[in-house]
């Protein structure tokens, strides 16, 4: 089997049976073009059904020199998965990677945006242009229910159930899950909805999209990336931000006012509570408080 039917296989299976978004899929793809790329560059002209775990030990030790633990361990992760994919369907007897270790991640405290950081955003947005509403809908989204950007962008009107106060999300592996919505932000979707969003000649395509471009169509990533990126540059904020740190301030405010990793996990969408143990390490206050509440010997008697 050559490795473009291999990964071409693949690449189905994971759209199909786990219903991966196509950022994904494509993330899957590139780390095994690198495999593929590494062996025949080392004129091992080798087969994906034939890699033997020498040769993937040679792989992991040549993207050590080029990356970072946290990317390897990814990279090895997604390799790994492939060949637990060739051996689920029978075409190879053994996985490769069976016997190699990803390396120690190191896990970095995400940065956060204050409260009062976020209400100056929301200010800066210029409130002549006409895709304001839109914007400041998108930031009070971002932040009000913790949706990563993947979300942000498909999120339909038909996923909107404001007389209930909740939004429907469609997350990773296409799973739903429903967070509730505060008065504030069903405010400022249903300002644009109703003003700028209906004034716009939207692509029948889209007709359930929310947030749309000035031409009708779906938002890309990029374009959230460069809304966010314009608005910190405007309000002079120095933290290195994007999108995602809108989700982070979001688990850490509510951790913050006493909320728990449980619920946050459910809200956040995170498979596992590890992910959002990291939530944990941002606010010594909340620990403190922690103990002092719920040990017996925080007081003295």
């Amino acid at each position: 089997m050559k490795w473009i039917h291999a990964i071409n296989d693949y690449k189905d299976y994971l759209k199909i049976e786990r219903g991966l978004s196509d950022n994904s899929i494509i993330s899957y793809e590139n780390d095994l073009k690198k495999l593929e790329s590494f062996l025949t560059n080392k004129s091992q002209f080798t087969g994906p059904l034939a890699v033997k775990p020498d040769q993937i030990k040679e792989f992991v030790y040549h993207i050590s020199k080029e990356v970072k633990a946290n990317s390897q361990s990814r990279i090895i992760s997604g390799i790994r998965s492939f060949y637990d994919y060739l051996l689920f369907e029978k075409l190879i007897n053994n996985n490769p990677l069976t016997n190699i270790e990803s390396p120690k991640q190191q896990r970095k405290i995400p940065s956060t945006l204050s409260l009062d950081e976020i209400n100056l955003m929301i200010k800066s947005i210029d409130k002549t242009k006409k895709e304001s509403e839109r914007n400041i809908a998108i930031i009070e989204t971002l932040y009000g229910c913790g949706l990563r950007v993947s979300e942000l962008i498909e999120l339909k009107i038909s996923d909107l159930y404001f007389s209930e106060d909740f939004i429907k999300v469609t997350g990773k592996g296409n799973k739903q899950r429903l967070i509730p919505i505060s008065e504030i932000n069903k405010k400022c979707i249903n300002g644009y909805i109703l003003n700028s969003r209906s004034k716009l000649n939207i692509n029948p395509k889209y007709s359930d999209i929310l947030f749309l471009n000035r031409n009708g169509s779906r938002l890309t990533r990029a374009m959230i990336f460069t809304i966010v990126k314009n608005l910190s540059k405007k309000c002079m904020i120095e933290k290195l931000i994007s999108p995602h740190t809108f989700r982070h301030s979001f688990a850490t405010h509510l951790l913050e006012n006493g909320a728990d990793l449980k619920t946050i996990q459910q809200l956040l969408g995170h498979e596992s509570i590890t992910t959002t143990e990291i939530y944990m390490h941002l606010d010594n206050t909340a620990l403190i408080n922690v103990m002092k509440k719920f040990h017996p010997r925080s007081k003295f008697i």
